[in-house]
């Protein structure tokens, strides 16, 4: 703080006068030891004199040239930083996996690291598969539908700290997947929209086993998302989305999310946060597959969530997965719940 140096022995009992010896600036310091009955003038940020051990502000003096009278007393140490009241050498303050913010840029400053090693941005290639899609703004015919996955996978990827590459749209024909595969030589994890289900037109895994897709899974017991698939082609990772547009980013959220995070060496990943809620309202028993419905958050008086499901459900229902809060996670076989139940959601 801006004031006086000095010994706090010797200002035990006011008002005393003391002698200046000095002064102690920000970015100097005082060449001497403060002596009995002396005090340096001092301003923030400089360096506390030796012999010193506490600073009256100068709000609490009366200067008159060289005769400095303390009117209040101050404790020992008062208004005094600590060498190592922040941090320490040898002190880690930042650990491997942490996601940096605009504060640890400013703490890494500060404990003069000029330079950080950090993991690059991964590029995530993302393609929507189908003969029926159509860009958005481009003619539609009569059995078009409009292609929203990538965009929406693509703001996904950008969101959780990942390059999206979004190449388009892959016709249903096998040349079509095998340009696909010699696009990938720059691309940490490769994910398709659509073409992973049963259908003759699903060519995600024929096509591309052609190219050399080892899968290592395909299918899981949820809802949305039945027909994911997961592989490699060649050296690139490939996660397979399902084509209906919520199957396809609610899987995001459960799936790309940690497979970004585990590219980019965070502690966290694999991990999907959850908040417990109260139900809004009853739901029925579940069948065989793991449930994550659509619902907005809310609160009641007593500050407690709410997580009401819509009710219709449908995975083509982008306007509801919108508007939704969160995700609804219902175990395989639940049986039947009512309102003001815990459960566990997601938050979108």
């Amino acid at each position: 703080m801006d004031g006086y140096a000095l010994r706090e022995a010797d200002v035990r009992f006011v008002p005393v006068t003391l002698t200046l010896a000095g002064e102690a600036p920000a970015g100097g310091q005082f060449a001497g030891t403060v002596q009995r009955g002396q005090c340096v003038r001092i301003f923030t940020g400089g360096p506390v004199p030796p012999g010193a051990d506490t600073i009256v502000i100068q709000e609490r003096v009366r200067a008159e040239g060289p005769r400095i009278t303390i009117q209040q007393a101050p404790v020992a140490g008062m208004h005094i930083r600590k060498a190592g009241l922040d941090f320490r050498a040898g002190q880690v303050a930042l650990n491997a996996g942490h996601t940096l913010t605009a504060r640890d840029a400013g703490l890494a400053a500060a404990m003069n690291r000029p330079w950080l090693r950090v993991r690059r941005r991964p590029r995530v290639a993302i393609v929507s598969t189908g003969d029926e899609l159509e860009l958005p703004g481009d003619p539609l015919g009569p059995n078009q539908i409009v292609a929203s996955n990538g965009f929406a996978l693509s703001a996904f990827a950008a969101q959780w700290g990942a390059l999206p590459v979004h190449l388009g749209i892959v016709r249903d024909r096998p040349e079509a997947f095998a340009r696909l595969a010699g696009e990938l030589s720059n691309v940490d994890l490769l994910v398709t929209s659509g073409g992973a289900s049963v259908g003759d037109y699903d060519l995600v895994r024929s096509a591309l086993g052609q190219q050399g897709l080892t899968i290592d899974f395909w299918q899981i017991a949820m809802r949305p998302g039945k027909p994911l698939l997961f592989g490699r082609l060649g050296a690139t990772p490939l996660l397979g989305l399902p084509g209906n547009p919520v199957s396809a980013l609610v899987c995001a959220v459960l799936f790309l999310r940690p497979a970004i995070q585990r590219l980019l060496g965070a502690s966290s990943a694999g991990e999907v946060p959850d908040v417990p809620a109260l139900l809004g309202r009853d739901l029925p028993a579940n069948d065989a597959r793991e449930d994550f419905l659509r619902a907005t958050l809310t609160r009641d008086e007593g500050g407690r969530w709410i997580a009401t499901p819509f009710p219709i459900q449908d995975s083509s229902m982008l306007s509801l997965l919108a508007r939704a809060d969160c995700l609804v996670q219902r175990p395989a076989k639940a049986p039947a719940a009512k309102a003001g139940e815990t459960v566990r959601t997601i938050p979108l």
